[in-house]
């Protein structure tokens, strides 16, 4: 553990966190993509099989259920509770297109060819491109409320700090995992145009600057 797995993991349980309460609040899931939402559930579940079976430290444990059970109450929410609110007409992203992919670099990729790894490694590469529903639905609306601008920031921010996490590693326990590394990479690249959406929309709301949302 080191202070940017820290902070990178608060600021991955605050986007999750900000997103339901955002839903919880206002009872809506408008603007949400509930493909991405469920392609996160499938990334927390096949990476943390190890739940019960392999031990590393209660914080770890913790997290792992902490975030397996937010993500499935964020896809509850989406498509049970607030489902008159989900805009699936714009949520159209086709997944299919993700999936199959990735799970094809998964096995060429993988370290072990034991289903664990396999799983694992499927976890890795499908994080990096599971939020491309929800970038690929504001593109398309051209609108991003605050609260979801605030999810992707802190999402964002979280790979970001991971990078950290990982020099960090390599400088002080000459660790280095490539799949880990690469697809946290390719993720966060994905963020950079919400990081510039991110501070262009609060300093416009405080009136410093007019700039145009980037779509």
């Amino acid at each position: 553990m080191n202070v940017f797995r820290l902070a990178a993991d608060l600021s991955h349980l605050l986007a999750i966190s900000i997103l339901l309460i955002k839903i919880w609040k206002s009872k809506s899931c408008a603007g949400i993509s509930g493909k991405s939402q469920v392609l996160f559930a499938l990334v927390f579940t096949t990476r943390y099989l190890d739940l019960f079976t392999y031990f590393i430290s209660i914080y770890n444990t913790v997290m792992k259920v902490v975030f397996l059970a937010m993500s499935y109450a964020t896809v509850y929410l989406i498509y049970k509770r607030f489902r008159n609110t989900y805009d699936s007409e714009n949520d159209s992203f086709r997944v299919e297109f993700l999936l199959l992919p990735v799970l094809g670099l998964s096995f060429l990729e993988t370290y072990e060819f034991l289903y664990v790894e396999l799983l694992w490694t499927f976890s890795i590469f499908l994080e990096s491109v599971a939020i491309m529903p929800q970038l690929f639905m504001i593109t398309k609306t051209g609108e991003a409320e605050s609260i979801t601008t605030h999810y992707l920031f802190f999402l964002g921010l979280y790979r970001a700090l991971y990078i950290g996490n990982w020099i960090w590693r390599y400088h002080t326990e000459s660790f280095f995992d490539q799949i880990a590394v690469v697809a946290g990479v390719v993720q966060t690249i994905f963020y950079c145009d919400f990081f510039y959406l991110y501070v262009t929309k609060v300093l416009r709301e405080r009136g410093k600057m007019t700039l145009p949302i980037p779509v």
